[in-house]
């Protein structure tokens, strides 16, 4: 039997696979995966293109380049791959993965965009969780949650 590696969006509208194992984690600073991912940095990890599939719903297309297209969900906007036009590779955003810690990356890319404070993140303090500083308001997001588990389902949502 061959192994899976599973993902998807947010909402549960898109779902993937990857048939082998995906490699080459790595985070990248450009400022095109910076805004794409409206964060500090976008973490990927990708492989051949024919060991991914759609299993549910579409992948959108934002073409940010001539070369490069980003994929995400229409649904809730989760940033979901990105390749080049032409390639035979893909990566996804290795948080879609439901298995991310399994996908430590590697090295970094596109660090003349880096922003001075990131590699100081890690030395910040920690705070408590949502959980433990306002169990109330952690109590009804849990109760109301509209996220996709961390698996693949029949259906979503259930």
């Amino acid at each position: 039997m061959t192994q899976t590696f599973t993902g998807g969006c947010q909402c549960g509208a898109v779902r993937y696979r990857f048939d082998q194992k995906p490699d080459g984690a790595h985070i990248c600073h450009c400022r095109m995966c910076q805004k794409a991912f409206g964060s500090f940095y976008a973490p990927l990890v990708g492989g051949p293109l024919n060991s991914f599939a759609v299993t549910r719903g579409e992948i959108a297309i934002f073409h940010s380049s001539d070369q490069a297209e980003r994929g995400f969900c229409r649904q809730c906007g989760t940033p979901l791959t990105f390749g080049y036009r032409d390639g035979d590779h893909i990566s996804v955003s290795i948080g879609s993965l439901d298995q991310p810690e399994a996908f430590p990356p590697v090295d970094q890319h596109g660090v003349e965009s880096r922003l001075g404070w990131v590699n100081a993140m890690g030395h910040r303090p920690d705070r408590p969780s949502t959980e433990a500083e306002q169990p109330d308001t952690a109590a009804f997001i849990a109760s109301t949650n509209h996220q996709h588990p961390d698996h693949d389902t029949d259906r979503w949502p259930e």
